[in-house]
Parts: structure tokens; sequence; C-alpha cells
């Protein structure tokens, strides 16, 4: 059967992008941020996975407002950067793991999640960021993904509940597949942000830290907290934040932290990373 090897939490802030196009990665603003990921990335470069399964969603790019699926599962041969106003971004098109998306597709219908299948699809910077960050801007992709588009923009969002069940079928889709094969799971999003409204501007920093902290540990807070308590919290735009959940959900109960890394700038957003593996 095919193996979950390990579960990765990021930030996908688009500015992160902006810093890698314009080659501001060891400026005194950003190298502390980048930095952060070095054992993410020599943690991956050692383990070396097959497969990725990205977690994230859209930001009005595949999908606007007209039709937004709550879910959305890509089962394509490959992936395109999407134009997202200034042109594709100079990064390589993802080679798509189409078979594993095809049995994770049954999986999930069997199971009652009902995903819009995307044959067809073009990422934005939910998939490219976490995807540099972690593996950094090679000719081409050390591994093949399956990405998940998770509705994080327009009301209603999914519950946290839900995401949490979403990350033990796909656990179980993992372990049900029939090859050797090694999977990463990469939990998106976050951490606190708000980008409109009274609180516009607002982000968490001790709220982000314990996020960060906890987990791994101490998952139950924020697998039982409502989908109000993550804006509470982390604000509108870090209730993206559930999509960690489903890549904990993947995991085991009990689990070893690897890595932890937080960076609040003065910006919009608070980001950082955390790394798991089973014990």
């Amino acid at each position: 059967m095919a193996r979950l090897i390990g579960g990765i939490g990021t930030s996908h802030v688009p500015s992160i992008a902006a810093a890698l196009d314009k080659g501001l990665r060891n400026t005194d603003e950003w190298k502390p941020f980048f930095d952060g990921y070095i054992p993410a990335q020599d943690w991956a470069a050692a383990a070396a996975p097959d497969i990725a399964v990205v977690i994230f969603n859209d930001h009005g790019n595949a999908f606007f407002l007209d039709r937004v699926p709550t879910l959305a599962l890509g089962v394509a041969e490959s992936y395109d950067p999407i134009d997202e106003g200034w042109g594709p971004r100079a990064v390589p098109s993802f080679q798509g793991a189409a078979d594993f998306a095809w049995h994770l597709a049954d999986q999930m219908v069997a199971r009652h999640f009902d995903p819009l299948i995307c044959r067809e699809l073009q990422v934005d910077h939910g998939m490219q960021v976490p995807m540099e960050l972690i593996f950094g801007r090679p000719a081409a992709w050390p591994v093949k993904v399956v990405p998940i588009l998770v509705n994080t923009i327009q009301y209603p969002i999914p519950t946290p509940q839900r995401m949490w069940e979403l990350g033990r079928v796909l656990r179980a889709a993992i372990e049900s597949w029939p090859t050797d094969e090694k999977v990463v799971v990469l939990g998106t999003g976050g951490l606190s942000h708000q980008l409109q409204g009274a609180r516009a501007g607002y982000i968490n920093p001790a709220e982000d830290r314990k996020w960060i902290a906890d987990i791994g540990p101490n998952p139950a807070r924020y697998r039982d907290m409502t989908r109000e308590d993550y804006v509470e919290v982390f604000g509108s735009e870090g209730a993206e934040l559930i999509m960690w959940l489903v890549m904990r959900g993947a995991m085991d109960i009990q689990v070893k932290t690897l890595f932890r890394h937080y960076f609040a700038p003065a910006s919009m957003t608070g980001a950082g990373m955390v790394l798991l593996e089973n014990l």
C-alpha cells in the first residue's frame, strides 16, 4: 500500500510569490521568513515523496463567485500556473497523480463527500507558493500532485469538523492505494489575516504562535471550533486554516512535530509552517 510519510501546514501568501519572482529571498525583510523553511526543504529532499496532496483555496481565478464549489478535486494529468493578472509565473507545470486522484475521488464519494471533479484545472498561488516553499523552483517538480480545493472565500464555507473528516478519508485512500508510493499532505492557508471590513489589517500573532505549537500535539481545540470561532480568532481570511485540518486529520492522533516556523512581518498577515510525522 502507499504510505503517508508526513504532513506540512504552510501559508500561501501571494506576496511570497512576488518576493521570489523579484529576487528578494535574501533581503533583510524576507530572509528570516525563507530561512525558516530550510529544514522542511531538507526533509523533503531526504524523504523523497512521490505524491504531494495539496489542499488550498482558489482565489477567484479558476472559479469565480458565480460558481464556487465547496470542494473540488483535480484528476488531471497536468496543471498549469494560472494568470492572476500579471501573466503566468515562471514556475513549471505540475504533473498530476491522476490514477491516485481518481482513486481518491471514488473513496470520497463512497464516504459521502461530493467533490467537483476537475479533469482540467489551472492553479494559482494557493498551490504554487507552498510547492515552491517546500521543493524550491526546480526545472521539473520532484513529485506528482493531487490538488484539493476548498471554498474558504464565499460563505457558507465548510466546517472544521468536515475538514478533519476529509483528512480521515484521505488517509484511508492513501492506505488502500496498492503501490509503494510515498505521500506527503500539504494543508495550506492563513495564518491570521483579514483583508476587508472593520477589522481590515487584523492579525493575531499570539494565536498564530499557539496554532503552530498546538496543531500537532493538541489539535482537538481547533477541530472542535466553529467557523465563526475561526473568523473571530484568526480573521475572515484566517479561516483558511481549516484546510490545515485536512492534513492534520490524515495524520495519526499522536504525531511528532519536526519543525515549526512563524513570521509576522509588518504586513497584512502572519505566516508560517509546521512539519509533522507520525510516531
